[in-house]
């Protein structure tokens, strides 16, 4: 009784809540977080109407698009003499400055919907024409629905003001969904570059996650994220390849493991093979070359600034040292994303 009172509150201006269940047994948690170019809203809601009026777009209080991801359940959506229904995996364009009726269902559960909400003067340009976009359908089998979906997901995570590679991906999406809502020439001749960064991000997020558990080879992930190897090793190009990147990351990971305690105590034979080099010579040498000393020269500055301090050492510090004892050495570290 007290959610839906609540929620009546928060959004009388902007639509009525019918729910479809007792006013006792509704329920919805939100949660919302934000770039700085978008708001990503992510609710979990039983069955429920809602309806927005002609009044309610005339108080102007919210004049956005919205990008809406069906994560679970289901969501009927009615604007004018568009009507679509969304499944799990499916994208829709919505319009909010226009009337609108929506049903939620969750087939005995909860509805799971995540929104990215855009400024009207950020998606506007992007559309032939703006104010026919609305009920635009991304059905879960398009080509860029999955692409889209993985980053709302990071987005939940990465998501807060300043965060440049969050608003970049926010900025690649709306052109994505302009794009299939029908974009302006411009927009559409760079759909190509939006459709790279997002799948170069989503790719990079796989491999930072999976350094220790997946070969990642080039096989492997272009059965992954369905795309062809020469599509994946374009992605590439700019750092030095698949191959390069994903042992630069791997080199990385290890550094960061061995100025910890923990990673002090592992075995360097152990570490090569979790972090999938053939032999703890292979690492060394690789190691060497990207950093300028073995992992046993790593192990004992970190251990000495532990014993001199009582703290471990951050990584920029251990670069600063690195740096002040081999100024030639190669000791920028980008790390894992």
């Amino acid at each position: 009784m007290r959610a839906l009172a609540r929620l009546r509150v928060e959004t009388k201006d902007i639509c009525d809540v019918i729910p479809l269940t007792s006013d006792d047994d509704f329920h919805v948690t939100t949660e919302t977080l934000m770039t700085s170019n978008a708001v990503l809203v992510d609710s979990r809601i039983t069955d429920v109407e809602y309806v927005r009026t002609p009044a309610h777009v005339a108080r102007g209080a919210l004049d956005h698009y919205q990008v809406s991801l069906c994560i679970d359940g289901e969501m009927h959506f009615r604007s004018e003499r568009r009507d679509v229904t969304m499944r799990p995996g499916d994208l829709c364009l919505i319009d909010m400055a226009q009337p609108n009726h929506t049903v939620l269902r969750g087939g005995g559960g909860r509805t799971r919907l995540m929104a990215l909400v855009l400024r009207r003067e950020m998606l506007a340009p992007r559309l032939a024409h703006p104010d026919s976009a609305t009920a635009t359908l991304l059905p879960a089998d398009h080509p860029h629905s999955r692409l889209i979906a993985g980053h709302f997901s990071d987005l939940a995570v990465s998501a807060k003001p300043g965060n440049a590679v969050a608003d970049a991906t926010v900025q690649a999406i709306a052109d994505l969904i302009a794009a299939a809502a029908g974009g302006t020439a411009d927009l559409l001749a760079g759909v190509e570059r939006a459709e790279r960064h997002l799948y170069l991000a989503l790719i990079k997020r796989h491999i930072a996650a999976h350094l220790e558990t997946e070969p990642l080879s080039a096989g492997d992930l272009c059965r992954q994220f369905e795309i062809s190897r020469a599509t994946l090793y374009r992605l590439f190009e700019a750092d030095g390849g698949l191959a390069h990147y994903v042992r630069e990351q791997r080199l990385n990971l290890a550094f960061q493991r061995m100025i910890l305690p923990p990673g002090q105590d592992k075995g360097l034979m152990d570490l090569a093979v979790s972090l999938r080099f053939s032999s703890d010579s292979t690492f060394i040498r690789a190691f060497r070359r990207k950093f300028g000393l073995t992992p046993g020269d790593l192990r004992e500055l970190a251990a000495d600034w532990l014993l001199r301090t009582g703290a471990v050492p951050e990584i920029d510090t251990v670069l600063h040292q690195l740096a002040r004892r081999a100024p030639c050495a190669r000791t920028e570290v980008v790390q894992a994303r």
